[in-house]
């Protein structure tokens, strides 16, 4: 099975404009004690979360930075809402996409390199194609013009993993409190493959969730449907 990174097309002509966020989110962190970082991700989003069982709400709706013992407080009132597989990090975000939008979206649409929209059209052929893991969840866009897309988030869980190869050999291990690791995203990347799902065609990396990747079956099926906005890199793996 070969891999791909989903990434933006910028030779594209679609002029398709999000300016969004997510409804809810925990916090970073404010001086980690067993590393003294400050930090927060944000790369991991799950769209399909509802809060609005959580009695205090507001605690999720202002992005902000907190001292450890509180993040954690709040990680854990979010868990057992959260879908299976999901995993966890300060500055995580919750619930639907809002914002605006405006201009013309192509059937895939990047909103940055780590959210992933689509058509719904474009989602149900793919489905019917027999691509897995895909579940598309409802925004909350506003949109300029009439007759706008119906644009749905894509809910990518984070699995897989680099291979230790293309990463610094003399790297430290995670922060045992917090879990950061502080690493950058290696310019030459080899996905480790024994770390990869069997059972889905679109997934993130678990330790640069910033990338999407998606298998051979996922770009076939896109490229025999013309569904465009995106472009697929080679990710090799070992």
């Amino acid at each position: 099975m070969d891999y791909f990174s989903i990434e933006e097309d910028r030779t594209s002509a679609y002029t398709g404009y999000i300016n969004g966020t997510h409804k809810w989110g925990l916090p970073g962190i404010l001086g980690c004690p067993g590393c003294k970082a400050s930090w927060s991700a944000g790369a991991k989003s799950y769209p399909s979360v509802d809060l609005t069982s959580v009695s205090s709400l507001a605690d999720f709706e202002e992005p902000r930075a907190e001292p450890i013992e509180e993040y954690e407080r709040l990680r854990e009132m979010v868990r057992p809402l959260l879908p299976p597989g999901a995993l966890v990090e300060p500055g995580t975000e919750l619930g639907p996409l809002m914002g605006k939008a405006q201009g013309s979206f192509g059937p895939l649409v990047t909103l940055n390199p780590w959210v992933l929209l689509m058509q719904r059209e474009a989602l149900e052929k793919l489905q019917a194609q027999g691509v897995r893991g895909l579940k598309g969840c409802h925004t909350q866009l506003r949109f300029r013009q009439r007759n706008s897309p119906e644009l749905l988030e894509l809910e990518i869980l984070p699995v897989g993993r680099l291979h230790p190869d293309c990463l610094p050999p003399e790297r430290k291990p995670p922060c045992p409190r917090c879990g950061r690791d502080g690493l950058s995203l290696p310019d030459d990347r080899l996905l480790d493959a024994a770390t990869v799902p069997s059972h889905l065609d679109l997934f993130r990396l678990e330790d640069f969730s910033t990338v999407i990747v998606c298998t051979e079956r996922f770009v076939e099926a896109c490229r025999r449907l013309n569904l465009d906005g995106v472009t697929f890199q080679p990710l090799p793996a070992a």
